[in-house]
C-alpha cells in the first residue's frame, strides 16, 4: 500500500463569478494557491486557519467534489478522476434525511453498494450501538438532540469503512461537554482501525488535542500551509485531560504563534467586505 492515503500535489483553486450587473467584469477569486498536502495512511491531521482562507476547499479538492484549477490530486498512489470512493465526509452539518430513522439514515450507504437489506440494517445496528445509539434506532433525526445527531452522522459514514475520513468542523455546533465527549469518542473509534483523517477546525485546542500533526494556512485570497507541527502528545488521549499537560501548552503557543498574524488578517478581511 502506498505510504500516503491522500496528497494533494500544488493544487490551487481560482473560482470565477458571474457579474450581477451587464457589463460588468467577471470577478475571479483564488482561493488556494500552490497547496501540497499528505496524508499518511492512519494519520490525523488537522488543518487550522482564519475564518473563509479555503480550509473546506481543500477538503472538496480531496473528496473529488471539487477539480483543482492546477495541480494533481492521489489517493494511494492512484490519480483522483471524479468522486475519491475510498473517502467518507461528516460535513460540518449532518446529512441526515429527516423522512428516515436513524437506522435508516446509517444503513443507506450500504443499501446503495448493494448490499441486502437485512445485512445492511445488522451492520447499521451495529454501528449505532457503537456509538451509543443501539436503543435508538428507530427514532427520527428531529427526536434526537444534537450530539445524538452527529453521532448518527458520525455511524453513517463510519459504516461504510472508508480508508480516509473527511470531517469539516464537525462539532461546532455543539455544546462544550457534549463535544468532549464527541472528541473522545471519534479517537476511540479511530483508534480501533487507524484510518486517514483529514479533519478541519477553528478551535486550536481540538485540533492540537486530537491530531498527529497540526498545519497551519495563511490567510487568503490563494490560500496555502505556512506552518507545520508534529503533536507528540502521548495516546491515547483524553481531550480533557491533554489540555492540562505541559507540552500541549508548549504546543500551543508555537502554533498560535504562526496562526495569530493569519487570524487577524482574516478578520480584517471580513471587516473590509463587510463595510
Amino acid at each position: 500500500m502506498n505510504e500516503f492515503a491522500l496528497e494533494l500535489q500544488d493544487v490551487s483553486c481560482t473560482f470565477f463569478s458571474n457579474p450581477r450587473v451587464k457589463g460588468q467584469p467577471i470577478q475571479r477569486y483564488n482561493a488556494v494557491g500552490d497547496t501540497t498536502l499528505r496524508i499518511r495512511a492512519g494519520e490525523f491531521v488537522s488543518l487550522v486557519g482564519p475564518t473563509g482562507c479555503g480550509k473546506s476547499t481543500l477538503l472538496n479538492i480531496g473528496a473529488g467534489l471539487l477539480a483543482p484549477s492546477t495541480g494533481s490530486v492521489k489517493v494511494f498512489g492512484e490519480p483522483l478522476n471524479g468522486i475519491n470512493t475510498r473517502a467518507g465526509y461528516m460535513f460540518q452539518a449532518d446529512a441526515l434525511m429527516p423522512w428516515r430513522s436513524a437506522i435508516d439514515n446509517v444503513m443507506v450507504g450500504l443499501q446503495y453498494r448493494g448490499l441486502p437489506d437485512e445485512e445492511a440494517r445488522a451492520q447499521a445496528q451495529a454501528w449505532l450501538e457503537r456509538v451509543g445509539l443501539g436503543s435508538f434506532g428507530e427514532r427520527y433525526p428531529h427526536e434526537l438532540s444534537g450530539g445524538m445527531r452527529k453521532r448518527c452522522a458520525l455511524a453513517q459514514v463510519l459504516a461504510l469503512d472508508p480508508d480516509i475520513i473527511l470531517m469539516d468542523e464537525p462539532f461546532s455546533a455543539l455544546d462544550i461537554q457534549t463535544r468532549q465527549l464527541m472528541e473522545n469518542e471519534v479517537l476511540d473509534l479511530w483508534a480501533a482501525k487507524k484510518k486517514a483523517v483529514l479533519f478541519i477546525t477553528h478551535d486550536l485546542d481540538e485540533a492540537i488535542a486530537m491530531s498527529d500533526r497540526v498545519v497551519v494556512l495563511s490567510a487568503g485570497p490563494a490560500t496555502h500551509p505556512i506552518g507545520e507541527f508534529v503533536i507528540d502528545l502521548p495516546r491515547p488521549r483524553d481531550v480533557s485531560e491533554s489540555r492540562m499537560q505541559p507540552r500541549f501548552v508548549e504546543l500551543h503557543t508555537q502554533i498560535w504563534g504562526v496562526l495569530r498574524d493569519e487570524v487577524l488578517k482574516g478578520y480584517a478581511q471580513q471587516l473590509t467586505k463587510a463595510a
